[in-house]
């Protein structure tokens, strides 16, 4: 068998991926890696055409599920965590597909009845009711979880009050009080929906009792001015990550952003010659607020100098390729990193969103207008920050009786 070798990394490669190696070091130089990156891919490759040829397969069987198993075959090998690359690999069956080479995906299965339910439960919490898609997946699952705890002998017709109070709980004595709330919040809108779908007779949402339980209520605690500006002044701003993470963290600050929607932030939400952009928020709520100069700069910094050049619209980016948009859990993870930077306690990139709100409680900002910076749907929510000022509180505590007079 001919052995060519990748003109891209001069990386050897033999075995049923051989007459793929330029093809593939091609695509991987398209979606941004790094010449060096780019050789570690292609020794992955390498490694899995081998295993290919050792296991008596052809490309034409490659699919990810043969991925999925060629990756526990590294990890039980105990080759470091490093070489492996699940982008990379499909980034590969991407290069094959587009060639032809891979076969059709088998029809998926007819889907059984209680899948088609989940199906049509999850079209209706997302068109209908315009819940965030995080929301929509924890709904379904407490709905899949209170079918499956269902005897066998039941169907969805036939389920009683008795059924629902003893779905809650189970869930109550297995897990906490916070996740048995989830579960029943995600309950109640399953069986409403199906009381309206005319699946039940009978509206059961109320069967399903709210949960509740002694909890420490603490005061929204955010950060002070002085770690505020330690955030800001340990990103190295020659640096196209720390860019990035100043204008991450700057936007956090002051605007008081959700993890998530910072994530979500698009390159079309910002008005450059109106200085405002449009946050997409929870239940697909969509607000427009005004830029700050300083956050306008930042932006406009990382964009020019610091954003890897894509095509995708998303205004923050990952460092490294495959250059996707960043997740919300790396929003939190890049103000947990600042915070070792800068040698303060870590906190979440939620204890920001409660730094903008506590410092406009600080200056007499009224409720209403911290709830609309912070887009809350009901005062209730941002009527916790009114807590903030103690000092103002104390003017408003009546005397204890027989208590000294000050």
């Amino acid at each position: 068998m001919a052995r060519p070798m990748s003109r891209l990394s001069r990386v050897l490669m033999t075995g049923p991926l051989a007459p793929f190696a330029d093809a593939y070091g091609f695509e991987l130089k398209q979606r941004g890696y790094t010449q060096r990156t780019a050789v570690n891919q292609l020794r992955q490759v390498t490694r899995l055409s081998r295993w290919l040829e050792a296991s008596g397969l052809t490309v034409a069987e490659l699919s990810v599920e043969r991925v999925e198993e060629f990756l526990a075959v590294q990890r039980a090998s105990g080759r470091h965590r490093a070489s492996w690359s699940r982008p990379g690999l499909l980034c590969l069956l991407d290069v094959l597909r587009a060639r032809g080479v891979l076969t059709a995906e088998e029809p998926a299965e007819p889907a059984s009845p209680t899948e088609e339910l989940m199906a049509a439960f999850e079209r209706h919490l997302l068109a209908e009711r315009g819940l965030a898609a995080g929301t929509v997946q924890g709904y379904v699952r407490h709905a899949r979880r209170f079918l499956a705890g269902l005897s066998p002998s039941s169907d969805l017709a036939s389920v009683t009050a008795q059924d629902v109070t003893e779905a809650v709980l189970r869930e109550s004595t297995a897990v906490s009080v916070s996740a048995t709330q989830n579960f029943v919040a995600g309950l109640r809108s399953f069986l409403r929906f199906c009381f309206a779908e005319g699946l039940v007779e009978v509206d059961l949402s109320q069967a399903a009792l709210p949960a509740t339980g002694r909890r420490h209520s603490s005061l929204p605690k955010g950060i002070t001015k002085a770690d505020a500006q330690a955030l800001l002044g340990c990103c190295d701003r020659r640096s196209a990550l720390g860019r990035r993470d100043y204008a991450l963290l700057i936007t956090l600050l002051r605007l008081g952003l959700r993890a998530g929607e910072v994530a979500a932030l698009r390159l079309d939400d910002i008005d450059w010659r109106a200085g405002e952009l449009v946050v997409r928020g929870k239940g697909a709520r969509q607000d427009r607020l005004p830029l700050p100069a300083d956050v306008g700069q930042a932006i406009a910094s990382y964009l020019k100098s610091g954003r890897p050049v894509s095509d995708r619209r998303e205004v923050f980016l990952r460092a490294r390729a495959p250059f996707g948009p960043i997740a919300a859990g790396t929003v939190s993870s890049t103000v947990r990193r600042a915070c070792r930077r800068a040698g303060i306690a870590e906190v979440g990139s939620h204890r920001l969103r409660h730094t903008v709100a506590g410092e406009m409680v600080s200056v007499g900002v009224p409720l209403t207008q911290i709830a609309q910076v912070l887009r809350h749907h009901s005062l209730q929510s941002t009527a916790i920050y009114a807590r903030v000022d103690v000092d103002q509180l104390r003017r408003l505590a009546a005397p204890w009786p027989g208590g000294a007079q000050r």
